[in-house]
């Protein structure tokens, strides 16, 4: 395939080269862009979970907020 010495040898060869890098190149872009979709997948499943929190538990965390403030207060 490739002839030792020649300049056409070594067009294929830088050539190759050129299309191993591309490739590399693409497919760590490809793995960035995964990662940043999977960020934005775990912080939206954990906005969901404080939010079905904060409606569940509001107004007993409010409540409890209260009442040390009145403890603290009467201190």
């Amino acid at each position: 395939m490739f002839n030792n010495g020649t300049r056409d040898g070594y067009d294929r060869m830088k050539t190759l080269m050129n299309w191993y890098v591309k490739a590399g190149t693409q497919m760590r872009r490809r793995m960035r862009g995964q990662t940043m979709t999977e960020y934005a997948v775990i912080l939206a499943a954990v906005a969901i979970v404080a939010y079905i929190t904060y409606q569940v538990m509001g107004q007993d965390i409010g409540s409890m907020v209260n009442k040390i403030d009145n403890a603290l207060n009467a201190a």
